[in-house]
């Protein structure tokens, strides 16, 4: 069990305060506003109204503890900003920033941040590849262009032959695994046919992927 900060509680910094308090973690949220304050009190470890731009006040509420702090403000770039620079004066060993504009991204990178966030970016991505890839379920960027995709198969694969469908369709793509039920097989054998509602595991180049997405529309 660790402790973070999160210093903003609009929906974004609420959604990770209380994800990271339902995973076990002690949680120091902060906020300007007594609404977002009261929406979150009973729910996490501390919920505390304080301004975050003065490090005094990050100093007395002992955030130099925290494992991590992520700064979720959204609107006030220079709040965002003040309270980064205060959070690194207090040597906090990891700190995450959400970023408004590419301006904010690039004043963030100067100062060093370890991971800078673009929730609304990523989700416009994320509906994007939904809408345009309605059979991958869930995907995640590696590095080079590189993607892990979790594939759902539907009625139209039910009895395709697994190693005969890859080979036709998707050149230098490794199954990961394929999950039936409470099964999982990690060796696909050559006869390997699938069943609709398997998951289906897959790691590969985007223009392979998509190459491969062809073939379940």
């Amino acid at each position: 069990m660790a402790i973070f900060t999160v210093i903003g509680l609009g929906c974004f910094g609420q959604t990770i305060a209380l994800e990271l308090t339902k995973l076990g973690h002690d949680v120091i949220g902060i906020d300007t506003v007594q609404r977002n304050i009261e929406q979150v009190a009973d729910r996490i470890t501390h919920a505390v109204i304080a301004d975050a731009t003065d490090e005094k006040v990050l100093d007395e509420l002992n955030v130099k503890k925290s494992a991590a702090a992520i700064v979720a403000i959204g609107e006030d770039i220079e709040a965002s900003i003040l309270c980064v620079l205060n959070l690194k004066n207090l040597n906090i060993a990891q700190v995450w920033v959400k970023a408004k504009t590419k301006s904010h991204h690039t004043i963030l990178s100067h100062l060093g941040v370890e991971k800078i966030l673009h929730p609304e970016e990523d989700m416009g991505i994320r509906i994007a590849q939904t809408l345009s890839y309605p059979m991958v379920s869930r995907y995640m960027a590696l590095d080079s262009g590189h993607f892990i995709v979790k594939v759902l198969i539907h009625e139209k694969l039910h009895g395709v032959n697994l190693q005969g469908l890859m080979q036709k369709y998707a050149e230098n793509i490794q199954i990961l695994l394929v999950q039936r039920d409470t099964q999982i097989f990690y060796q696909i054998s050559d006869d390997f046919t699938l069943a609709k509602d398997d998951i289906l595991i897959v790691e590969g180049l985007q223009h392979n992927l998509q190459k491969l997405s062809s073939s379940f529309q």
